[in-house]
């Protein structure tokens, strides 16, 4: 099982990109809770959106509004999981998270290789106006995740190319993989350029090209070749921070983080392409390790990546 929480700003763009994938027939509303109708999917697009958005009105200075989160079962996983079980526990994580009151709907998607969920609601309080406190976030879910593993006896399915760190020919789940990878390079502050952003998708065999007004997305093999059917960068709802809009772009910078005082923008310039490349795996294997992979794996890489390490210090890499 694979929880994600989206970095999305905007709940009308997570919203909308719901209800399209509806009117597309690739989705289907399955699920709502704590909202003013008792089945807010029988009336139209406008009636939910209104839901969430008279609740955002209430404290139009927080930004980041938007509570979007998928649930990825395995396969194995649901044919233990039927979809009354899927509900009953889409409800808990949302109380677990501390969003158990909020108005929320949740889209049964199956425009991937296999079923997978997205639930939309509002970080802000539909009684008191203020924003949700999500600290913790992170562990919060991979806590609720390995609960649930436990529960239901769930086993953990490693896609080979989360094991390979690296795309490939027979990569399966491409797509769904692929915001995940760039949702983990857009939180990372190590990376302040978009050629360094574009090293870090090149670690991975993946490219990002310019293709009439817009981009598309290419896997490739060791030499550049393409091996895989190229996407439309603007069909990903998670996209990479350097390519965004201009207006996204002010968005999201306004809001980021000061760079931590250990590093200087000059010195992220400046790191070695090695070290960059090993800094991103160990970041990705900590942030992906336990809750795709399990503990045992990530302490496994983790040596093996300090072994690694130390032998290219051997060979004269300078930090």
């Amino acid at each position: 099982m694979v929880i994600v929480i989206h970095q999305s700003s905007d709940t009308r763009n997570a919203f909308q990109y719901n209800e399209m994938k509806v009117k597309e027939g690739v989705a289907s509303y399955f699920h709502s809770a704590n909202t003013i109708s008792i089945n807010p999917f029988m009336y139209g697009q406008g009636h939910r959106w209104k839901i969430l958005h008279d609740i955002e009105k209430q404290n139009p200075r927080v930004k980041k509004k938007c509570l979007h989160i998928s649930v990825n079962p395995s396969g194995s996983d649901l044919l233990k999981l039927d979809d009354r079980t899927v509900r009953q526990e889409v409800d808990r994580m949302m109380e677990h998270m501390g969003y158990g009151g909020q108005p929320y709907f949740v889209y049964k998607h199956q425009d991937l290789e296999r079923v997978h969920f997205h639930v939309v609601s509002t970080r802000i309080d539909k009684t008191t106006g203020k924003k949700i406190r999500d600290g913790y976030e992170k562990d919060k879910m991979q806590k609720f995740v390995k609960e649930l593993e436990q529960k239901y006896q769930l086993k953990q399915e490693i896609p080979e190319q989360l094991r390979n760190l690296k795309f490939t020919a027979s990569s399966g789940y491409l797509k769904r993989n692929l915001e995940t990878l760039f949702s983990e390079l857009n939180r990372m502050d190590i990376i302040t350029s978009k050629d360094m952003y574009d090293q870090a998708l090149g670690f991975f065999q993946v490219e990002i090209r310019k293709a009439g007004r817009g981009h598309m997305v290419f896997v490739t093999d060791e030499n550049g070749t393409v091996i895989r059917h190229p996407m439309k960068l603007s069909d990903f709802e998670e996209r990479p921070r350097f390519y965004l809009s201009r207006q996204e772009l002010l968005s999201q910078e306004q809001n980021r983080k000061d760079l931590p005082n250990s590093f200087s923008k000059q010195n992220h310039e400046g790191i070695a392409i090695g070290i960059l490349k090993s800094l991103i795996i160990k970041e990705l294997i900590l942030n992906m390790g336990t809750q795709l992979t399990g503990d045992s794996f990530k302490k496994g890489k983790r040596n093996r990546l300090k072994k690694g390490d130390k032998k290219r210090r051997g060979k004269g890499y300078r930090k």
